[in-house]
């Protein structure tokens, strides 16, 4: 079993299966610091092999999701210099940190599920792009907001796209609008709309248990072969996932899963919240 990192910007609370992560810089409303992916990195570390953990519940604290990147870190970059022996500027290296960490969590064995309230502005957008299931507050603002500033959504813009498509893309990124979460729904940018605490307890809840019923193995054979499916020729994915389907079927969960199904009763692994 897993042992989870101390951190200081990231609140960790296992309950069972499920891993509850919540980033907890609210004076920043929340935004990706290098700590804060530092922090991420390490927990990915923890627990990416570990199959008692089947589940990250990823939120902001107080209330809000995530306000992007650290602004403050943008500024930092701009007193660095470009080497006059024409090394790599230190600002592509930081820039592509960012991008390997969403790759890193898009990627992760275990379902995400994200709780998206408050707000999710540029990397909280991308964010949001990178988690299995997304329930979201209706009320909650968004904005691809680099252009704004200056500066493309670099490493959140392809996320984006494989989310809602390049048209749509195109209308938010170029434009920096903000929108809601009613609209963020209708895009398909999240999964779930609700309008209250309460209802928002109630989905997550449901979204659990609906998780509970699936094997770890197979979610993790499964999301493998989804990502593979964005990128690889058809062909090779199909392979791929022959290989994938008969070494879960042979697996104890396979043989668990079946004999479960025949007996008319709930495989070992389900788990109700709660």
């Amino acid at each position: 079993m897993a042992q989870l990192p101390t951190c200081q910007t990231l609140l960790l609370e296992k309950r069972a299966s499920r891993l509850y992560v919540t980033i907890n810089r609210p004076e920043a409303r929340n935004a990706l610091s290098d700590e804060v992916l530092k922090e991420f990195h390490q927990l990915f570390d923890a627990i990416e092999s570990d199959r008692n953990i089947r589940v990250i519940i990823l939120r902001g604290s107080e209330g809000v999701f995530c306000a992007g990147g650290d602004i403050k870190a943008f500024k930092d970059s701009l007193q660095s210099s470009v080497p006059e022996d024409g090394g790599t500027d230190p600002v592509i290296a930081s820039n592509r940190l960012f991008g390997s960490f969403l790759l890193r969590l898009n990627a992760l064995p275990q379902v995400v599920v994200g709780v998206i309230e408050g707000a999710a502005f540029g990397g909280g957008l991308g964010l949001v792009c990178v988690t299995d299931v997304s329930i979201c507050m209706s009320n909650t603002k968004f904005a691809l907001s680099e252009t704004g500033l200056g500066i493309p959504p670099a490493q959140i813009a392809p996320f984006v796209v494989q989310r809602i498509g390049l048209t749509m893309t195109r209308n938010i990124a170029l434009t920096g609008t903000r929108f809601t979460g009613r609209e963020a729904h209708s895009m398909g940018l999240v999964h779930y709309l609700v309008d209250d605490a309460e209802a928002m307890d109630t989905q997550l809840n449901a979204v659990l248990n609906d998780i509970g019923r699936c094997a770890p193995g197979a979610n993790a054979a499964t999301k493998a072969i989804l990502l593979q499916a964005k990128s690889a020729p058809l062909g090779d994915t199909l392979d791929e996932a022959s290989t994938l389907f008969a070494s879960q079927l042979r697996s104890e969960e396979g043989q668990e899963g079946v004999k479960a199904f025949m007996e008319k009763r709930a495989s070992s692994w389900t788990e109700k919240v709660e």
